[in-house]
């Protein structure tokens, strides 16, 4: 009993400061686990050294498995390699994964309980170790779970009655809610709620109850919107990242490309696009207006010789974007085992306005679900989806899978789809790889530009702005964006192959040329240069179509700009309304430089209309703009949209002073509004603009 103890005190690292976005300045941890099974692999010591998350996704993974470290190891292994950036994914909701049978876990649909006590609790006190106090620790929240309820508890084809049953019962929303509260309490935790991906939830009958389910878990069980960092997009799937060959208002022999068979009416072609338009719903929902997101960039790179460089035919609609896709899906409902998927952008730091990051989730080479029944401990079932001799059901529209054959159990090793990731990266894996600290795009050893841009043309004018548009360039291992120069002067630089240059003076001659750049930094040689010269002040349009205002808005000094507008065809033809756009011009004065937008009630629908915000010059009452954008249809002679009722915040909720704007007027019924702008394939057709 004399001889002493000798008891080992951990020792507390120094307690991290809280940061807006977590990936700044982080250095990622790299999963020693998943690096190994990556390195033995043909080619994957390019990419083996790329930090992943780790996946939690039952109780028994907490204290590790045969095969697997446990929780707290992983945090150990992250001190000893210097890093200061933990992920990991929390997954393990009761019921979860309602819709796919692949990912079902080990819970039933009301162990609430086990969940919390069992589950939550111990990885809470985990994280909450002062010798972790150090690290940022990212957590994903029950990928894919959310948007189940939204979208497959009842009503459409693709509904399931165990979805059904967690939307009546709470489970999914409780769960989420009680995940946020407990992690979101320690300091140096970081929450991202799964939010889906386009091909879910682009459509605005989706994108709306979603951004609404997302607020009511996340105040649930005593969370608040405070207990969330941002969302992650595009978790564990395909979808690209950006679809650089076509853009969503593009229009084939007068069809728009929202109605191909691939795109089937939806708002967004790609997660970057879909990802920041849902960050400003979410802020208009009431979410803090600094979130960020991630988009799951593991393995939506689809490059290889396959890889579309340029828009298909203009035969159909269909050819234009079939042909064109770098998503090569049969549906974008499929999700697993993807054939020809590669390994897409390497983990990167805000790499886009609103992006806190793109992130591999799912770590490669870790299979999605079994091609076949196989017994399992794990509670994952088998899913026909997993099975590429499977036709379909109604949420991949009845279409073959394109899974890979020979799959493991979800979240196995999965060699041939590890080895096929890496042959189709893009941008293609270099000699360095990818990754050692998160930060790097691919091989360093490409010195071939990409070829000018060609075709350069101006596709609208105003007095203040000048659309530009030209044709994609293509380049050895990708083109990743243009830089846009106005008289010799960079001006800016996009993703796509357009750009609008606003803050202009009223007839004025410009002169534009564009240069395309790659991922290693190589930069094109000058388009040819376009002269174009911006509209004169104050142009009046003589056109058929005229709208009609009234305010919906009593006070001109709250948070909102509320207005009711219809669009009237006084000629004595028919118009094809995705011709037509809608000008309401304001000033925003102090506050957010980004806007949230709503569409409340419209006669043709929500789901016909677009809205965005955008700068529109220094003008006096219109340094900005709303326009209203039109899907598809046609308005016949003489007839009307109807009430259409449009609202806009800025991203803080910051209070306007609309007094001075110079689109509005005090009427509160429907008047003939000559300070609203219509706008015909680009041309001033009805109004004065300013």
């Amino acid at each position: 009993m004399g001889a002493a103890l000798a008891v080992a005190i951990p020792t507390t690292a120094d307690a991290a400061a809280r940061v807006d976005n977590p990936y700044v300045g982080a250095k990622a941890y790299v999963n020693p686990d998943w690096s190994a099974k990556a390195a033995a692999e043909p080619g994957g010591a390019a990419i083996a050294d790329t930090p992943a998350f780790v996946w939690m996704d039952r109780i028994a993974a907490i204290d590790g498995t045969p095969g697997a470290m446990s929780l707290r190891e992983h945090l150990d292994t992250a001190l000893d390699q210097g890093a200061n950036l933990f992920q990991v994914v929390i997954y393990d909701l009761p019921g979860r994964d309602c819709a796919a049978l692949a990912s079902n876990g080990e819970l039933g649909p009301t162990e609430l309980d086990r969940y919390k006590n069992e589950y939550i609790d111990p990885i809470s006190e985990i994280l909450a170790d002062p010798a972790y106090a150090g690290l940022r620790i990212v957590t994903i929240i029950e990928p894919d779970s959310l948007p189940n309820i939204v979208t497959n508890a009842g009503g459409t084809a693709g509904s399931t009655d165990a979805c059904a049953t967690m939307k009546a019962n709470g489970n999914y929303e409780k769960g989420v809610g009680y995940a946020l509260h407990t992690l979101g309490a320690i300091p140096n935790v970081y929450n991202y709620v799964d939010a889906a991906h386009h091909g879910w939830l682009g459509w605005d009958t989706n994108m709306g109850p979603a951004a609404t389910e997302f607020k009511k878990a996340a105040t649930s069980e005593g969370a608040t919107v405070n207990d969330v960092t941002g969302f992650i997009v595009n978790t564990a799937n395909y979808s690209a990242l950006k679809e650089p060959n076509f853009k969503i208002t593009d229009s084939v022999n007068g069809t728009t490309v929202r109605q191909s068979k691939w795109v089937d009416w939806n708002y967004y072609a790609d997660e970057l696009s879909f990802a920041q338009a849902l960050r400003t719903m979410l802020v208009s929902e009431g979410f803090n207006s600094n979130i960020g997101m991630l988009i799951d960039t593991a393995r939506n790179g689809w490059g290889g010789s396959e890889r579309p460089t340029s828009a298909g035919p203009l035969t159909s609609v269909d050819a234009y974007v079939n042909g064109g896709r770098v998503d090569r899906r049969i549906h974008a409902g499929n999700w697993c085992n993807q054939s020809g998927a590669g390994i897409g952008e390497r983990p990167t730091t805000a790499p886009e306005a609103g992006i806190d990051a793109y992130v591999w989730a799912k770590p490669p080479g870790e299979s999605d679900g079994s091609s076949q029944a196989e017994d399992n401990d794990e509670g994952k079932g088998f899913d026909r989806m997993c099975d590429p001799t499977y036709t379909g059901n109604g949420r991949n529209g009845n279409s073959m899978t394109g899974a890979l054959p020979n799959s493991p159990v979800a979240g196995h090793w999965f060699s041939a789809q590890f080895q096929e990731l890496v042959r189709n990266a893009y941008p293609p894996l270099g000699n360095n790889g990818g990754g050692d600290d998160g930060g790097n795009n691919g091989g360093n050893d490409d010195t071939q530009a990409p070829t000018a841009p060609a075709g350069l043309t101006a596709t609208a004018k105003t007095s203040s702005s000048v659309s530009l548009s030209w044709s994609a360039s293509s380049d050895n291992t990708g083109v990743t964006g243009y830089d846009v120069y106005r008289n010799g002067t960079k001006v800016g630089s996009t993703a796509t192959t357009s750009y609008t240059d606003t803050g202009l003076s009223a007839s004025t001659a410009y002169s534009y040329t564009v240069k395309a750049k790659d991922a290693a930094g190589n930069v094109s040689a000058a388009s040819s240069a376009l002269s174009a010269t911006t509209s004169a002040g104050g142009g009046t349009g003589t056109g058929a179509l005229k709208v009609q205002y009234k305010n919906n808005d009593s006070s001109a000094t709250d948070n909102q700009i509320r207005m009711g507008l219809q669009l009237v065809n006084t000629g004595s033809t028919a118009v094809d309304l995705s011709t037509v756009k809608l000008r309401y011009w304001f000033t925003p004065e102090a506050g957010s430089s980004t806007f949230g937008t709503a569409c409340d009630y419209a006669v043709i629908g929500c789901g016909n209309l677009s809205l965005a915000v955008k700068s529109g010059g220094s003008q006096a009452g219109a340094s900005h703009y709303l326009e209203v954008s039109f899907g598809s249809g046609s308005l016949a002679a003489g007839a009307s949209t109807g009430e259409m009722q449009l609202r806009l915040n800025k991203s803080d909720w910051s209070n306007f002073n609309e007094a001075d704007d110079y689109s509005r007027s005090t009427a509160t019924s429907f008047t003939d509004a000559t300070k609203v702008g219509v706008y015909v394939a680009g041309a001033l057709s009805w109004g004065t603009a300013p």
